[in-house]
């Protein structure tokens, strides 16, 4: 892709900490760089920070994570002045509170304006619909799924050909189990104590710890696992709580209620995920709330191994029922014990061959290279329109 000359690229994102927004914007500022271009992100800065700077980007720190009106005022103004400074072509939203200065900047200084829609928002009032509808208000909006796309077009007076739905990609360098050396996963098997035993199926949710990523469902149904003597199983729940200490204190009650200890298992944060993928027999992600992509499983896929995924948003686009994993009603103790046991009476052959299938298909349709591809497209198409 061939970006205009002395395009520079200003994405702003709340934190780089960890999440599917925050790698996107890794990604993308990557390949503005490698395309010629510079590449800018305005955050409150977070462990990922030190990536993009490796990658050739530039931070620009400020407190664009906050919802209070006079600093966002503050931060359209420390935009405005960043833009017209670094001469910047095209400004990029990922998160409704930063949208706002956001766009108020590219407005003054007459910049294009995209912004990615990255979750399903709810909007159970009209405050709330028009807190939302800043994402749809630049010169293109970016549906990181197809539902994602459906879902703006049903919540939002949008044309359809101001909306594009582009997938969230995986690094397939990155997520590369030929690349991942053997001692990698040892070492996470020391840190994380898990012996190796053929005879025990290893699942791993990778996920903050929210609520909404449904590990208490997750638990409960490990409890009736047990109970009815199917014990030979470990569940690994991989990622911080990220300040939510009280959520986590909750989990942690409800394994020693269910007498869990040895089975389930708070791991806390991964650098390494390709190395605890194939640590693991089979990915998780029993969100109550639709996702609108889930990255966390599609990359598993990517590593070979199969996924079992609430039956709800952009996972039904990601997981193939029977192929590449299998889908479970969210929130739903029975539907997960039964997605559960039918993973680990698949056994080692079985899920191999599923893992394959995951990794030739996500592989082919979820590139971090198509991601990226697909965006300087759309970076371009709106530079056009306006020109």
């Amino acid at each position: 892709m061939t970006l205009p000359p002395d395009f520079t690229l200003l994405q702003v994102v709340p934190e780089l900490d960890t999440g599917g927004a925050e790698q996107t914007t890794i990604d993308i500022a990557h390949a503005v760089v490698r395309s010629g271009g510079k590449a800018l992100v305005a955050t409150r800065g977070g462990r990922m920070a030190a990536r993009l700077e490796s990658d050739g980007g530039r931070l620009a720190q400020m407190p664009v994570q906050t919802k209070n009106p006079l600093v966002m005022l503050g931060n359209a103004a420390r935009l405005v002045d960043l833009i017209r400074r670094e001469k910047v072509s095209l400004v990029h939203a990922r998160s409704r509170a930063p949208a706002f200065s956001a766009l108020w900047a590219a407005q003054v200084t007459g910049t294009p304006f995209v912004a990615t829609y990255h979750g399903v928002y709810n909007a159970r009032s009209r405050l709330k619909r028009w807190y939302n509808a800043v994402m749809t208000r630049g010169d293109l909006v970016i549906a990181n799924s197809d539902f994602t796309r459906d879902h703006v077009l049903r919540e939002h007076s949008l044309d359809a050909d101001r909306i594009v739905s582009i997938p969230r990609g995986v690094d397939l360098e990155r997520f590369n189990p030929n690349w991942v050396a053997p001692e990698r996963i040892e070492a996470l098997r020391q840190a994380w104590n898990v012996p190796a035993d053929p005879t025990v199926t290893t699942f791993l949710l990778a996920a903050r710890l929210t609520r909404i990523k449904g590990h208490g469902t997750l638990i409960a149904a490990a409890a009736r696992l047990q109970a009815a003597g199917r014990g030979a199983f470990r569940i690994l729940l991989v990622g911080d709580d990220q300040g939510r200490s009280a959520y986590r204190a909750e989990l942690a009650a409800q394994i020693i209620a269910e007498g869990l200890e040895d089975r389930v298992f708070m791991v806390g944060h991964c650098d390494d995920m390709p190395a605890a993928y194939l640590l693991a027999d089979v990915a998780l992600l029993p969100s109550i709330v639709p996702e609108s992509f889930g990255r966390t499983a599609v990359e598993p896929q990517v590593m070979g191994r199969p996924v079992v995924a609430s039956q709800l948003g952009g996972m039904t686009e990601t997981v193939i029922q029977g192929e590449t994993g299998w889908l479970a009603a969210p929130g739903d103790v029975d539907a997960w014990t039964q997605a559960l046991t039918r993973a680990m009476e698949a056994g080692p052959a079985r899920l191999a061959e599923m893992g394959r299938t995951a990794a030739n298909r996500s592989r082919r349709l979820y590139s971090v290279d198509a991601m990226c591809a697909a965006t300087l497209e759309a970076y371009e198409r709106v530079l056009e329109a306006r020109s």
